[in-house]
């Protein structure tokens, strides 16, 4: 289990995330929403430490992290048993798909070359690539590329994976796929912390959704209570601007 505890984070005089606590189960998918704006992307990466927070506590499992004084030796711990996947892919561009999953497994699991081609070759089927292996990022679709991400992530084997607008540098015919690739994954009992602007596939894929505004945690629910007719008047709000941008309507 992941636990949080008065988690703050400012940037200059501003103050963006304001003493958020919460816990996530194991297995589950945690959605996190909210406004363009929200810094729903800071705190999955102060989750992982790639922001420091300035202030609170991360728990994973036994490991405990107070935030405002973390060593070096704690946040590597954390992200060993994190992993990210990140909006804009962060592909080696000269590195073939197989070779962009093997290098953190060596570099960072210490493996050997052929151990870590195992793992690599499994997790790129796993993901629907096997026929992709040498394929560099500039021969990829842009859904392809996500989903080595994705592979190079779960390869890691890690307690929790985060994952931060994994479509939102997709054209919309690659949505598909890689929201198809999380579904599986999920159904396979990872943990997960998503940030998504895509509130169907929340709906359908989360245990829980968080909606972060100003800094703040202002709902917390599971999606049938988030998206139904007695969710808060806010969260009903919300849905309404995210349906009205999109022309589509607004259905409980």
């Amino acid at each position: 289990m992941i636990a949080v505890s008065e988690l703050r984070k400012s940037f200059g005089d501003r103050e963006i995330l304001r003493g958020l606590s919460f816990e996530l189960e194991p297995g589950t998918v945690t959605a996190i929403v909210g406004s363009s704006g929200a810094d729903k992307s800071t705190l999955l990466r102060c989750l992982d430490l790639l922001e420091r927070p300035d202030s609170g506590t991360i728990r994973l499992g036994g490991l405990v992290i107070d935030t405002a004084a973390v060593t070096r030796a704690e946040a590597l711990e954390l992200r060993r048993r994190t992993a990210m996947v990140f909006q804009q892919f962060h592909l080696f561009s000269r590195k073939t798909a197989l070779e962009n999953v093997t290098e953190g497994l060596r570099v960072v699991r210490g493996l050997d070359a052929a151990e870590a081609e195992r793992r690599a070759l499994a997790q790129l089927e796993r993901v629907g690539l096997a026929a992709h292996l040498d394929h560099y990022p500039a021969q990829l679709s842009g859904g392809q590329q996500q989903r080595v991400g994705i592979a190079r992530a779960l390869a890691m084997e890690p307690e929790v994976l985060l994952l931060d607008e994994p479509t939102s540098a997709l054209d919309p015919e690659l949505v598909g796929e890689v929201l198809s690739t999380i579904r599986r994954v999920a159904a396979d009992g990872q943990t997960m912390v998503l940030v998504s602007h895509e509130m169907s596939f929340v709906r359908q894929v989360a245990q829980r959704v968080l909606f972060l505004e100003h800094g703040e945690i202002i709902d917390d629910a599971a999606p049938d209570e988030f998206f139904g007719p007695h969710a808060a008047e806010r969260t009903r709000a919300f849905l309404r601007d995210y349906h009205l941008a999109r022309g589509t309507d607004y259905q409980i």
